[in-house]
């Protein structure tokens, strides 16, 4: 059996399981390969489901398949592939750690003991009847995704006047009150530069403005949720909408200086919250020299520093 007709094979199964449109492509099927460890001359019944981080995906596909991801390339994989897998119940994260932090470098995926079961009958008569057994018990990504198609987006209004519309759940309605609340309030006349939304639709929203600030997002999964410019002050806002994980604690602040060195004596950092009471969870270990805000109290904006009230930090 050739690569060519394994990677051939892994599209059809992917087919099958009824993934996105996206996830039809070489690099999905490459990513299913490494998963179930299944390499040139293997037999589907060989399938077996290791744990793997995307750095070890991407070395499996090189060296099985000649194929050579460049660093940058694990966001494109986490995002556009195993990100949609998991929502599908094909894989599973961190099975030997489920509350490990979101940040960590030892982040790994399974494939499903469910799913690898239907992955090692393909080519045998059993398949079809176990793919239709999985399909009745796990919703494809493919009928979520339709699904979400045809709920209610989450409109928001830029200061500019124009409007977006994110996702309609997740952290996007935090997002939106960010702009919508706390910036009007906080910032006004302000221009929003990134926006970073649930599943990941936007990014920049302003390159102009970003190449005149020297802003460059080259490791997206490091960027803020939100970006704005106060031009009349000066200020760059970096703000993080922390609904269930990801304020600004003393980890993420080091990793946004690195992002934005030649920023920072412009940078104003803030953590948003829904309400106090998440707030509460994470006060604790939000960074020094940073804000605070809550949705439910938009006219109020806690200032974690002990020399002045909000502003920018000279390096």
């Amino acid at each position: 059996m050739g690569a060519s007709k394994l990677i051939d094979e892994a599209l059809d199964v992917l087919h099958d399981f009824e993934v996105g449109e996206r996830q039809l492509n070489n690099r999905s099927a490459m990513t299913l390969l490494a998963l179930l460890h299944l390499k040139e001359g293997d037999s589907w019944e060989q399938a077996t489901n290791p744990t793997l981080g995307t750095r070890a995906i991407m070395d499996w596909i090189r060296d099985q398949f000649g194929v050579e991801y460049k660093p940058n390339s694990r966001e494109t994989i986490r995002r556009s592939t195993l990100h949609q897998f998991v929502i599908a119940k094909i894989v599973e994260e961190n099975v030997d750690c489920p509350d490990r932090p979101i940040n960590s470098p030892k982040w790994n995926y399974r494939v499903t003991d469910a799913a690898l079961k239907v992955f090692r009958d393909h080519g045998r008569p059993a398949f079809e009847s176990e793919l239709e057994r999985f399909l009745l018990e796990h919703s494809s990504y493919l009928s979520l995704a339709e699904e979400r198609r045809d709920m209610p987006k989450t409109p928001v209004v830029l200061p500019s006047g124009a409007t977006l519309d994110l996702s309609p759940s997740g952290q996007s309605v935090l997002i939106r009150d960010i702009v919508e609340e706390m910036l009007p309030r906080f910032a006004p006349g302000c221009q929003v530069l990134y926006i970073d939304d649930t599943d990941h639709k936007h990014g920049v929203i302003d390159a102009a403005l970003m190449d005149e600030l020297d802003i460059s997002l080259k490791a997206r999964e490091k960027a803020p949720d939100v970006i704005a410019w106060d031009g009349v002050r000066g200020w760059l806002f970096l703000m993080e909408a922390a609904s269930t994980h990801g304020p600004v604690d003393v980890t993420r602040k080091a990793e946004l200086r690195d992002l934005f060195a030649d920023q920072w004596d412009k940078v104003v950092l803030v953590s948003c919250f829904p309400n106090r009471k998440i707030m509460q969870r994470y006060l604790a270990q939000l960074a020094w020299e940073t804000e605070a805000w809550c949705a439910d109290t938009p006219d109020h904006m806690v200032h974690l520093n002990g020399s002045r009230f909000m502003g920018p930090y000279a390096a």
